[in-house]
């Protein structure tokens, strides 16, 4: 069974023993650049250069939000977000947004909306200090390109441990902070084999690439870390390990 599928059923369990009101209002939108991660965040981000975007959903005092490249607005009942199908992008990233602020609203989930102005640059040196404490000097795989994070990994493990896959045209076979960024879609495996710990993008659950992710990494018995708010829902109820240290 999918992560995401697996997610479903996991929500509506934990909703069914909150005895959650299954008629209550979600509304998801987008944000703008500046709403998402601030006016001062850098521009080297995507979200600030159009190439993502964020929806933000809000369920009674809750919000939480989720990162696409199919943004759309919706509203409706809990029990409608249940039934959206999960095969089209942009009902994936609304219904990650939606239970991601339903469980922030139930206590279930933290960190469920995304950091602003100069802490999605801060999150680097944190996530690299905690992966070196917690795995020692390895070679790190991180799927997804985040500028931010790169650069940290980088700087604390050195260029010849770490390498990036990413599936935007505009990074594949580009250099960043020195290290060459390989195809997300072809040169996964190649990254799993090669990387001692995986760190990927929570994104995944919305562009439809977790499940390769997790099967690979399962598979070699290799730990796989997610950083980031989309996932933080799903990292709640399934277990996942997750890294979001200035989520909000």
């Amino acid at each position: 069974m999918d992560i995401l599928c697996q997610t479903r059923q996991a929500l509506a369990r934990f909703c069914t023993e909150q005895r959650l009101d299954q008629g209550k209002a979600i509304v998801v939108r987008q944000l703008s650049a500046d709403d998402a991660i601030g006016s001062r965040a850098s521009n080297q981000f995507p979200v600030k250069r159009g190439k993502e975007r964020v929806l933000e959903a809000v369920f009674d005092e809750g919000r939480g939000q989720a990162f696409t490249d199919q943004p759309q607005h919706w509203s409706g009942t809990f029990a409608e977000m249940l039934l959206l199908d999960l095969s089209n992008v942009g009902n994936r990233a609304v219904f990650v947004a939606g239970m991601n602020a339903v469980l922030r609203a139930h206590g279930k989930a933290v960190g469920t909306v995304h950091c602003k102005n100069e802490d999605p640059e801060g999150c680097g040196p944190v996530i690299a200090e905690r992966l070196q404490r917690d795995y020692g000097s390895v070679h790190i795989g991180l799927i997804g390109l985040q500028p931010a994070i790169m650069a940290a990994l980088v700087q604390r493990f050195g260029a010849d441990c770490v390498h990036v896959t990413d599936l935007n045209p505009d990074n594949i076979g580009k250099e960043r902070a020195g290290v060459l960024v390989w195809d997300g879609a072809a040169d996964l495996a190649r990254l799993v084999e090669w990387c001692d710990v995986g760190l990927a993008t929570g994104s995944s659950i919305v562009n439809g690439t977790i499940d390769d992710i997790v099967e690979r990494f399962q598979a070699t018995c290799k730990p796989l870390v997610f950083f980031g708010n989309t996932i933080s829902g799903a990292a709640a109820l399934l277990g996942l390990r997750r890294m979001c240290p200035f989520g909000r």
